[in-house]
């Protein structure tokens, strides 16, 4: 049930160059996991993403996919980023595939290593945010919107860097989840020209 294109995409990203910015350090981070899933859409393959609420200690009112720190009961970051999704969205994990998962990476501003799960939604359930003091909103955004290039742009972040960022469905995906966004849409060949000189400062494009 898993398409083609999906176990090809898992492949090519299962090896894929992690920014430099973003490389996890030899030791110290706190393990975690998140839930890149896909699934078919009414136009195409569509991607499952969070707006976290606004109250929150870390990540406020940033789009995110499903996920968090890996337990000590979880086993692993496949379990910890089912889990974690049950847990924001209300998915039924038993309608999920998992198909592989991507390098490590290092969120130096949380100190979170991160492991990205690449999964399938074989049979979508109903999903809407379960606790409205962690997430305000839970959107199934397509492929094709996001390689719009209209939707495409950079944006200066507080540290100095400039990253990729889209702008859909009234979100604007930015960081380290725009960065899996922009590597995924290249790999399983979405991309579209789009114009990278237009920059934004983050603050101001919220």
């Amino acid at each position: 049930p898993v398409p083609a294109w999906l176990r090809e995409l898992a492949d090519a990203a299962a090896t894929m160059e992690v920014h430099p910015q973003l490389v996890p350090p030899a030791t110290g981070g706190r393990e975690s996991a998140v839930l890149i899933l896909f699934g078919d859409g009414p136009d195409g393959p569509d991607l499952l993403f969070i707006q976290r609420s606004d109250g929150l200690r870390l990540h406020a009112g940033q789009p995110a996919f499903p996920g968090g720190a890996i337990d000590a009961g979880d086993g692993g970051p496949v379990t910890a980023a089912l889990r974690e999704a049950v847990e924001e969205v209300g998915l039924d994990p038993g309608g999920v595939d998992v198909v592989g998962t991507l390098p490590e990476a290092f969120i130096p501003r949380t100190g979170f290593r991160v492991v990205p799960v690449l999964a399938w939604w074989r049979r979508p359930s109903a999903v809407a945010p379960v606790d409205a003091g962690e997430v305000a909103a839970v959107e199934r955004v397509g492929v094709a919107e996001l390689a719009d290039p209209a939707n495409r742009l950079m944006v200066h972040v507080r540290d100095g860097r400039t990253t990729p960022a889209f702008r859909v469905r009234g979100m604007l995906i930015w960081g380290f989840t725009a960065a899996l966004v922009d590597r995924l849409l290249a790999l399983g060949g979405w991309e579209k020209p789009w114009d990278a000189s237009r920059v934004e400062d983050l603050e101001t494009s919220r």
